[in-house]
């Protein structure tokens, strides 16, 4: 990662610091005008969080989630992926899912859940469903940007809002729904080093899943796949004169 803080434009500062990560997240991210826009593409829009292999063990374009769940099945999500304003580095705050709940429980995820048609964007939704959650106020989180929207196989549709988290932030987990709260330093996250791949058998299909280990905290899925998503985007080493994909 050396050098990418010279990267930031016009600003000599570490890509980790609150500052440089507001810098990347702005000038790679994905406006945040887009989210409304993300909830009427079709599901031939996104990133799928897993790679269904076939039998011979390669990804195969025909188990894409679009020919595999039927279009009356997809709802749309958002998660906010929080960013606490440390210094000298940013961290990811993440929560750790109850184990009774019926889907992904006991898995590390952002807040976040199913966009209610109350809600004006999936901004809002992102920001609802953290406080209601963990009791993160709206007013204690900055959105910046979107990440790319990921497909899961359970069904939903989720669009990633990246937002800087105010430090004296404490969380108060909703017990029924989050057993516990952590942070992982983002320079961790974003050492590619750190990124393993995750082999696991779901309905019927061999999946191959992004994952991260941190000290007993193991991220895979569809969180994985975000955060690899994020590293993509803001982190990953770029050549001259290289643009970064944009779906939107």
């Amino acid at each position: 990662m050396a050098g990418l803080s010279a990267q930031v434009s016009g600003l000599e500062i570490s890509p980790f610091s609150p500052t440089g990560f507001s810098a990347l997240a702005h000038s790679r991210g994905i406006g945040l005008e887009k989210a409304v826009w993300m909830t009427k593409q079709p599901v031939t829009y996104g990133i799928d969080a897993g790679r269904r292999l076939d039998e011979t063990g390669n990804p195969n374009a025909n188990l894409r989630l679009e020919f595999l769940i039927p279009p009356e099945k997809w709802r749309m999500a958002a998660v906010l992926v929080p960013i606490v304003a440390r210094e000298p580095e940013v961290t990811v705050l993440l929560t750790l899912r109850t184990a009774h709940l019926s889907a992904h429980a006991g898995q590390v995820a952002f807040p976040g859940g199913k966009i209610e048609t109350s809600d004006p964007t999936p901004i809002h939704s992102a920001l609802r469903e953290a406080r209601e959650e963990i009791g993160l106020l709206p007013e204690l989180v900055k959105p910046l940007a979107l990440l790319d929207l990921h497909n899961t196989g359970t069904g939903f549709r989720v669009i990633p809002v990246m937002g800087l988290v105010d430090p004296s932030f404490v969380p108060q987990p909703e017990p029924n729904e989050v057993a516990d709260v952590f942070e992982v330093p983002l320079s961790f996250l974003m050492n590619e080093q750190n990124h393993l791949r995750h082999l696991r058998e779901w309905q019927d299909y061999r999946i191959l899943f992004h994952a991260m280990q941190f000290e007993e905290r193991f991220i895979w899925g569809a969180t994985a796949a975000m955060l690899r998503n994020l590293y993509e985007r803001l982190y990953a080493p770029r050549y001259e004169g290289e643009t970064t994909y944009d779906q939107a």
